[in-house]
């Protein structure tokens, strides 16, 4: 199933209209119409916050081989992994990560706090001059997270 129906259903499950969604989102009712069309897809930030306002996992809305909200998403009882548990305990804490070789980011070994996590994927803030930017971050790029004492 495509991007665009997996919101649209999960939108209506949550009676929610496209002017609703739209105005959560901060974005017009037609950015809506044309992410449930498969006409646009909505960028990578967005995503994290349409599953979180659907109460649906990331990886539900971005992988065309899940049919249910709850496929690769937490059981009913929690985390189903310790990594999950890991990440999700991990939130608000600063880390330094290191990447795969064939990972292109600019975060390795930089002091990042993780804001959110949601199945395979991790935002994090980081400084970059003056101003604090976040980035998404798939969890299959990491090697190793190491935790820092807040102060540092």
């Amino acid at each position: 199933m495509k991007i665009g129906k997996k919101i649209a259903e999960a939108r209506k499950k949550k009676n929610l209209t496209q002017e609703q969604l739209a105005e959560l989102m901060a974005v017009t009712r037609q950015t809506v119409s044309r992410w449930e069309l498969n006409l646009a897809y909505p960028e990578m930030e967005k995503v994290v916050k349409l599953a979180s306002l659907l109460k649906v996992s990331c990886d539900y809305l971005l992988n065309d081989d899940y049919e249910s909200p709850t496929d690769g998403a937490e059981s009913a009882g929690g985390p189903r992994n310790p990594v999950t548990r890991l990440l999700l305990a991990a939130k608000g804490r600063l880390v330094r990560m290191q990447f795969t070789d064939e990972a292109d980011y600019d975060l390795y070994n930089k002091l990042c706090t993780i804001v959110e996590f949601d199945g395979m994927w991790m935002k994090v803030e980081y400084t970059k001059g003056k101003a604090t930017e976040s980035r998404l971050v798939p969890i299959s790029a990491i090697t190793s997270l190491k935790f820092e004492k807040e102060g540092k």
